[in-house]
């Protein structure tokens, strides 16, 4: 847009209260000139990110697993005073395996790219 073309159109937006106060503490917190300015930003060229259910849970998952493998361990070792390779060996798997689907989600995301949908284009000027 140049800036010279003047902003004339005017949507109106409902909100409950939770969602003004989402508002206005992420405007306060982009550091934007105008909560306009911070709305116009995040519509147009915001990403909006499904995550996959299914994917959250397999970690949550697997992160509760190790942790419960671990607490059992720590309960055994301090009544017992014995550490067992078996014990390590298993956190180690678990730990892999909590790697494992994090290095793909990660994947996951750094694949997403902004839709050309979203993209301002360049207006042409008398220049152009």
């Amino acid at each position: 847009m140049e800036e010279d073309e003047k902003r004339n159109r005017y949507i109106q937006l409902r909100l409950n209260e939770y969602e003004f106060r989402e508002i206005e503490e992420k405007f306060r917190n982009s550091g934007l000139k105008s909560k306009s300015e911070f709305i116009r930003v995040m519509v147009l060229e915001g990403l909006m990110i499904y995550i996959d259910e299914k994917t959250a849970k397999d970690i949550y998952r697997a992160v509760s697993s190790v942790s419960n493998n671990v607490n059992q361990i720590a309960r055994r070792v301090n009544s017992t005073g014995n550490v067992y390779a078996e014990d390590i060996a298993e956190i180690k798997n678990g730990v892999s395996e909590i790697w494992q689907q994090l290095r793909s989600f990660r994947s996951q995301l750094q694949s997403i790219k902004p839709s050309p949908i979203l993209q301002t284009p360049k207006r042409p000027t008398a220049d152009d």
